[in-house]
């Protein structure tokens, strides 16, 4: 499965999201792991955990892009390595992942690109060894396996969001520094813009089912997700917000893997939904094919809690960085999702 990445330059301009000084203190969760909080000057590893990398300038743009951040860069040690498709054996890249973990100068971790093959290392990760080392793990796309995995093993608060060599523009680097170094309450809401029509059309949010819901938000690539069914790594939703986004997946395969969430008693746990951008999904044979549209009505609208579609998530150049494991305020009416506690160690 391509799971594509968009290499854009660095943006200068920084946005404002809705933000505040203070969090709440975190809800009572024997089971949620925090994260310690990375500032500017902070060393990061670079890991490449799915997929190798087909250009060697992309490891330029991901080294020089966390540093226009204010990072200090570590290169893992197997990250320009390949094994067909992927970015080494899959012990080279389990390798990197736990060594960035355990060392105490590395303050978080970053995933180069997705692609496929992070599934493949599951059984390999020391999770006892990221409970005694918690810290952000930042990616998207076939990240979602490890972002998945990690919480259902460990607890752990992760980051779903801009993969290393994607893209940098203003919008995301605006929500990285309001999510990792001014910590404070974000609210989610698409950023609208008319351009040259006369009405906004881009990034619209349209709404399934209006209402508030509140609950542990979960979930990433569609795809990715649904192949952790039955496994010991995929995490309890009962009580959840789940969000789902995907790529150059026709609606049928759309609608298949709706399926396996509904038949495997994840539809039935969740308080709310939320899609974010489906890259590429349109049906391929016009009439004869369920839409995108049919789908989420057949699937969602039964199941009576509030939902909403497009907000800006996947496989698109701006995206949230949603902290994984985290509880959140959802308004389906609005389009909008919000923290309710603080996600990092004090």
């Amino acid at each position: 499965m391509n799971k594509r990445t968009f290499i854009k330059s660095l943006g200068l301009g920084i946005g404002a999201l809705p933000l505040t000084s203070f969090l709440p203190a975190l809800p009572v969760n024997d089971n949620l792991i925090l994260p310690f909080p990375i500032n500017p000057g902070d060393k990061v590893g670079l890991v490449s955990p799915s997929a190798a990398t087909g250009e060697r300038i992309e490891f330029e743009f991901a080294k020089e892009a966390l540093e226009a951040l204010g990072l200090e860069v570590e290169l893992g040690e197997n990250l320009k390595k390949r094994r067909g498709h992927l970015a080494g054996t899959d012990e080279e890249r389990a390798s990197d992942l736990n060594y960035m973990f355990e060392n105490k100068h590395i303050k978080a971790i970053i995933c180069i690109r997705g692609g496929s093959g992070a599934a493949r290392i599951l059984p390999l990760i020391n999770y006892e060894i990221i409970k005694k080392n918690p810290k952000p793990l930042l990616g998207y796309s076939d990240i979602t396996a490890l972002h998945n995995a990690i919480h259902a093993k460990t607890g752990l608060i992760t980051f779903h969001g801009p993969n290393g060599s994607g893209s940098w523009n203003s919008f995301n680097v605006n929500q990285f520094q309001q999510v990792f170094f001014n910590q404070g309450m974000v609210t989610f809401e698409n950023e609208h813009a008319k351009g040259d029509e006369l009405i906004v059309k881009q990034n619209r949010i349209q709404t399934i089912r209006p209402g508030l819901a509140k609950g542990k938000i979960l979930g990433g690539n569609l795809t990715v997700l649904t192949a952790l069914s039955g496994t010991p790594y995929l995490p309890d939703f009962a009580d959840s917000i789940l969000f789902i986004e995907d790529i150059s997946e026709d609606p049928y395969k759309i609608d298949r893997m709706m399926s396996t969430l509904l038949l495997n008693g994840t539809l039935s746990k969740i308080k709310g939904f939320i899609f974010g951008q489906c890259t590429n999904c349109t049906p391929g044979g016009g009439y004869g094919s369920l839409t995108l549209d049919d789908i989420l009505d057949d699937y969602i609208l039964p199941l009576n809690i509030p939902a909403y579609k497009g907000a800006m998530i996947g496989h698109v150049p701006k995206q949230f960085i949603i902290p994984v494991g985290a509880e959140v305020e959802m308004d389906a009416e609005a389009g909008t999702f919000k923290m309710l506690h603080a996600i990092f160690q004090a």
